[in-house]
């Protein structure tokens, strides 16, 4: 795989069993790109390991005032040095790409499994967490990835210079085979620490940005209230915190690199003392000495990369454990029918017996909102059954939301989506133009103008246009910013309608769609709604009059059952539940109107006489 040809068409299955297990896939599903890393680094550090050969060589020839072989070491060094340039850079492009393309990798496998999941994984891992491993995690198990072929090189390397320095000069060559393991191992014992050190370094910091990042999303808050002050003095805590760990991790890093050069130096001076001692008795002679010091010396480097590989995978390890508890959640679903066709019908949730005939407004009234956030959610195939949410009889998964008398759950993933889309209370903005955020895909039926007007956006268009002056007026050209932070609540809640109103799915779901309007804005929104849907099925989770009176068909959900549908106007009268959520009315007023209509008042739509003038008054 070349970066060039990223992404890839399939990232592949991982092993999620544990963060060890997934880095060894990852280097084992690369390992063409291990292979030539792995090459080159020979070559590369073989070619340094000759250099002392032909140092050797010279000094010897000079010593022995022989032109020709002075003349052949020469030569030897020219050609070690183009291999040194070309094994160097080689080796740097191949372990370069490994790195790019196992983060690539990662990312799709994240990128797939966050699309699977939908809503449900900010319910089991934290949205920042989320963040976190797809951006730095990846990095730092990209690294362990870049680095494993480059040790397996370096280690390769080290093996074949102790048997050369066997084989060409016992008496020295012994002595740096036997110290060379020690070297490498030396620092094994103090890693787990290091690793607890670096691994608190890291929790002190995402707790000191989630901090930070909660004190800007209030700031305005912060300041109605004077909070400004206390925390800000939280977050110099917190940074400090952050400061001390770091320093502590640091000191560790420093020990173990500290070792790393106080060893090999008490190795080249045990060498040149012993050395000398034998060529100074004639047992060796000064170019062997030289050879065997000058190969001793250029072991440290390739032993260098033994602690970049200690450093990356105590860094890639816990990176890659909050990979793998990403990677391994799963939505609890039957496998899907591959041929599937696109259902149409009904809309049926067989958990609380909520159905949305085809081709009518169904408006929902909960008075739980988090009841109706989870069961919007189920609607479009999205939740996944929390411990706490189940039934207290539920024994196993709950069964799938059938459309059309078909489980979401046995359709292909894209199919699902296409067939019911649902709109979640707090709708994100993309930034970019309003243009790249109405070009989603979609039927073709509904074009971008028709469903900005049925979500009233005519003042959002002209905010926009006047806005930017780059756009020559064209409030379809008009950037907007990440998360319509430029935008009111109202503005990008009807923006997010249009881009739904867009796509046009089977089955639409909108969760509160006009919490953030005012009452004038919200009924010509509901009314755009009922007209640019009508004959498409639409389910609205609402608690609002002037949005569930141009409803088709209302229905009350209480307790996780529905107990009543009907019109708005009818459940108005007959269901005392449904008027408590609907108008705010108390137990004691329920009871107050029940004794007033007793005594012969007139009431409208069950309501107590001031309510009804109220409740009209405000439809009007």
């Amino acid at each position: 795989m070349q970066i060039r040809d990223l992404p890839y068409s399939d990232p592949g299955g991982p092993d999620v069993r544990s963060g060890p297990r997934f880095l060894f896939w990852l280097g084992r599903s690369q390992l063409a790109g291990q292979l030539k890393s792995l090459c080159w680094g020979l070559l590369h550090h073989c070619a340094i390991a000759g250099i002392p050969l032909a140092v050797g060589l010279a000094v010897q020839a000079v010593i022995d005032r022989s032109g020709r072989d002075l003349a052949v070491a020469g030569v030897l060094l020219f050609v070690l040095g183009v291999f040194v340039a070309l094994g160097d850079t080689m080796l740097h492009r191949t372990a370069v790409t490994n790195w790019i393309t196992a983060a690539a990798r990662v990312q799709q496998l994240l990128a797939r499994r966050t699309a699977e999941l939908g809503s449900a994984l900010t319910r089991r891992v934290a949205a920042g967490e989320v963040v976190a491993v797809s951006t730095g995690d990846v990095e730092k198990i990209g690294w362990f990835v870049e680095a494993l072929s480059r040790f397996a090189a370096a280690a390769t390397a080290l093996v074949l210079i102790c048997v050369g320095l066997v084989l060409y000069l016992p008496s020295l060559g012994v002595l740096v085979a036997v110290a060379t393991p020690v070297l490498a191992l030396a620092v094994l014992p103090l890693l787990p620490r290091a690793t607890r050190r670096a691994d608190l370094q890291r929790e002190k910091a995402g707790r000191a940005t989630e901090l930070a990042s909660d004190t800007v999303a209030g700031l305005r808050v912060l300041r109605g209230i004077g909070g400004e002050e206390l925390f800000l003095g939280r977050y110099r805590r917190a940074s400090q915190e952050v400061r001390e760990a770091a320093v502590r991790s640091a000191r560790m890093w420093a020990v173990i690199s500290a070792i790393q050069v106080f060893l090999p130096g008490v190795l080249l001076i045990s060498l040149v003392w012993y050395g000398a001692t034998l060529a100074r008795d004639g047992r060796i002679e000064v170019g062997q000495l030289v050879t065997v010091y000058s190969a001793a010396t250029l072991m440290l480097f390739p032993l260098r990369n033994v602690e970049e590989i200690a450093m990356a995978y105590s860094f890639s390890r816990p990176s890659a454990q909050r990979a793998v508890r990403v990677l391994s959640l799963r939505r609890t679903t039957r496998p899907p029918t591959e041929d599937a066709v696109t259902p149409r019908g009904d809309l049926y949730d067989p958990v609380t017996g909520l159905m949305a005939p085809q081709g009518l407004f169904t408006a929902v009234v909960c008075g739980d909102p988090d009841e109706a956030g989870r069961l919007a959610e189920r609607l479009g195939g999205h939740a996944e059954p929390d411990e706490e949410s189940l039934p207290d009889d539920a024994s196993g998964p709950l069964p799938s939301v059938l459309l059309g008398g078909v489980p979401l759950d046995e359709l292909p993933l894209d199919s699902a989506r296409a067939a019911v889309l649902v709109q979640d209370k707090d709708p994100v903005l993309l930034s970019g133009t309003l243009r790249e955020l109405l070009d989603v895909p979609s039927s073709g039926v509904v074009t971008a103008g028709d469903a900005l007007a049925a979500a009233r956006c005519g003042d959002v268009l002209d905010a926009l246009a006047q806005a930017s002056a780059e756009t020559d007026g064209d409030p379809m050209n008009t950037r907007i910013t990440e998360r319509g932070r430029s935008l009111s609540g109202g503005q990008r809640q009807r923006l997010a309608l249009a881009r739904s109103l867009v796509t046009d799915p089977e089955a639409l779901v909108l969760d509160e769609p006009t919490s953030a309007v005012d009452s004038h804005t919200e009924a010509r929104v509901a009314a755009g709604i009922e007209q640019l849907r009508r004959g498409r099925t639409t389910v609205a989770f609402a608690s609002s009059p002037l949005l569930l009176d141009v409803a088709d068909r209302v229905v009350l959900l209480h307790g996780g059952t529905v107990v009543a549908a009907g019109t708005h106007r009818e459940l108005l009268r007959d269901e005392p539940r449904y008027r408590m959520v609907v108008t705010r009315e108390t137990e004691d007023e329920t009871a107050a109107a029940a004794a007033a209509a007793g005594d012969g008042l007139t009431a409208v739509d069950g309501l107590q006489p001031a309510r009804a003038v109220e409740e009209i008054e405000e439809t009007a």
